[in-house]
C-alpha cells in the first residue's frame, strides 16, 4: 500500500485512497468516498460514502465529512469542524441523499475549530473561518469570516495572515478589492 490506514480504522470497499494519504486512529472512511495524495485524517475521522476529498488536505480529530460535501485541494478542517447535508432533517421522514444540499470547501480554505458548516454553501478560495464560527452563507475567496451567524471580518492572504485596509500582506502579496471582491494582484 502506498498509504497509511491505522489498524483500528475501517475502509469500507469501493474507496479510493491517494498515495502518501495517513488515516488515523478511530476512524471510517465509506464506499465511493474518494480521497487525494498526502491527505492527513485525524483521530475518528469518519468520510461519509460519495465524498470526494482533494490532494493535500488535513482533516483534524472528530470532523465527520457527509455525503455532498466536497474538499479540493490543501483545505485544512481544524478539531470538531461539524459539516451539515439537510437544512431540515427529519427521523420520521428522511428523504435520501437525493435530497442533499451540496457543499463544497475550496483550494486552500481554512476552517477553524468546532465551526458549524450548515450546507449548500461555497467555502471560497483561500478563505480563513475563525473557530466557532457558524457559517449560514457563502464566503468570497481570502475572506476571513468569525461568529455566529459568521460575518465577514476581513481578508486574508494566501499565507493565512489578515491584510492591511491596502490590501497588502507582510509577506509581500498584494491584492485588489473590486466589486466587493479581492483578486490576487500577479507577482512581478
Amino acid at each position: 500500500m502506498s498509504y497509511f490506514i491505522h489498524e483500528s480504522s475501517y475502509v469500507d470497499d469501493g474507496v479510493s485512497i491517494g498515495s502518501g494519504t495517513k488515516v488515523w486512529h478511530f476512524s471510517h472512511v465509506q464506499t465511493g468516498a474518494e480521497i487525494g495524495e498526502n491527505c492527513i485524517l485525524g483521530q475518528n475521522v469518519n468520510i461519509s460514502n460519495n465524498v470526494k476529498i482533494g490532494n493535500f488536505v488535513k482533516i483534524q480529530n472528530n470532523v465527520s465529512v457527509y455525503e455532498g460535501v466536497t474538499l479540493e485541494d490543501y483545505v485544512f478542517c481544524g478539531p470538531s469542524v461539524v459539516f451539515t447535508n439537510d437544512l431540515n432533517p427529519r427521523s420520521k421522514y428522511p428523504k435520501g441523499k437525493h435530497f442533499y444540499n451540496k457543499t463544497e470547501v475550496q483550494y486552500g480554505a481554512s476552517i477553524g475549530a468546532n465551526a458549524t458548516i450548515v450546507c449548500g454553501v461555497t467555502i471560497g478560495r483561500w478563505s480563513l473561518i475563525a473557530a466557532g464560527a457558524v457559517i449560514t452563507s457563502s464566503v468570497p475567496n481570502y475572506a476571513l469570516y468569525a461568529g455566529l451567524p459568521a460575518k465577514q471580518i476581513g481578508w486574508v492572504c494566501e499565507c493565512g495572515s489578515t491584510l492591511n485596509t491596502y490590501y497588502k500582506c507582510r509577506c509581500g502579496r498584494n491584492y485588489k478589492l473590486s466589486e466587493g471582491l479581492l483578486y490576487k494582484q500577479e507577482e512581478n
